[in-house]
């Protein structure tokens, strides 16, 4: 068990000197499935280590795989968040707390030289979206004189991106009041410029209708929604939802602008998310080229023997000028 559970992998190794990894105080070091541990996510953030348990197998080692890790990591607190709805479905109830150690008053990361403050105990999925590094730091190349329009933004990584690479101005959207709050400090955290910023607390799929209502227009939209379907059950309903969301997407952008669209649904496919997103262009009446396929941080392989894993897919498309 012990071997196991090494985590994988340090600063980065595997990933060569200079990559990602090594600019970086979060990471994933366990990583389920595709680590051979199913049901064990184990995410680092600074000296804080948040476990998350989805299985029954690995529930029954919760207190020996806290135990190790402890030994082999010496975190000065190791959290829990098993609160996925996946534990249902286990036969298992949701619990969240301190497992070893003290939760730090201010938990934090530093991500390619910009600092993001992570509620380990009441953010979404373990405090923060690390899977979405690599593709925050492409934004901030794509961003320079652009207005900026960042759907479903939670605690403003790829705002602070977009602003640290130059954009004219970022809108940000949330429904989550308190996420925005944490996104104003890190903004402020940071010393970017408060006055290309503009957070604004509404339901997207609303607050994209009016937009559109009132004409609004922007370069470079990103749309990373929720879940949308959480299995391939889901899947029929979650395309509606990806097509509603990304057809006004389209409708808000200006000629020549960039759409970074995302899907972090295991049960839509890259193809079947190509296809929807193909789709919502033709309803817009627009024609656009994928410029870039984007997908999860290195930090979160997939198994070659399990597809499924690769849940997080992207496009960056290119609307004609």
């Amino acid at each position: 068990a012990r071997r196991a559970l090494l985590p994988r992998p340090q600063a980065g190794e595997g990933w060569g000197e200079g990559s990602s990894a090594a600019q970086n105080t979060g990471m994933r070091l366990i990583h389920a499935e595709s680590d051979g541990l199913p049901g064990l996510i184990v995410d680092h953030y600074g000296d804080t280590l948040v476990l998350q348990l989805g299985s029954a197998g690995a529930e029954r080692w919760r207190d020996t795989i806290a135990d190790i890790l402890q030994e082999l990591c010496n975190p000065v607190c190791i959290y829990e968040r098993s609160d996925s709805d996946g534990r249902g479905l286990e036969g298992l109830e949701k619990r969240t707390g301190v497992l070893r150690g003290n939760l730090p008053e201010h938990v934090e990361v530093v991500e390619h030289g910009l600092r993001f403050a992570v509620d380990v105990a009441e953010g979404q999925k373990t405090g923060f979206f690390l899977d979405q590094r690599d593709n925050r730091e492409l934004t901030e190349t794509l961003a320079k004189d652009r207005d900026v329009l960042n759907c479903f933004c939670y605690t403003g990584g790829f705002s602070l991106y977009a602003l640290r690479g130059g954009a004219k101005s970022v809108l940000s959207i949330d429904v989550s009041g308190d996420a925005l709050r944490i996104a104003d400090d890190n903004l402020k955290n940071n010393g970017l410029d408060a006055t290309r910023a503009e957070w604004q607390e509404a339901d997207v799929f609303l607050a994209l209708r009016k937009l559109r209502d009132q004409g609004k227009q922007f370069d470079l939209i990103i749309l990373d929604p929720p879940k949308f379907a959480p299995t391939a059950a889901f899947a029929e309903k979650a395309a509606r939802g990806y097509k509603d969301i990304n057809l006004l997407g389209f409708k808000l952008l200006r000629p020549g602008g960039l759409l970074a669209t995302y899907s972090c649904s295991g049960g839509i496919s890259e193809d079947l998310f190509q296809k929807i997103i193909a789709g919502a262009a033709l309803d817009a009446g627009v024609d656009a080229q994928i410029v870039h396929r984007l997908h999860a941080s290195p930090d979160h392989p997939t198994l070659l023997s399990f597809p499924e894993g690769a849940y997080l897919k992207g496009l960056v498309l290119r609307v004609a000028g």
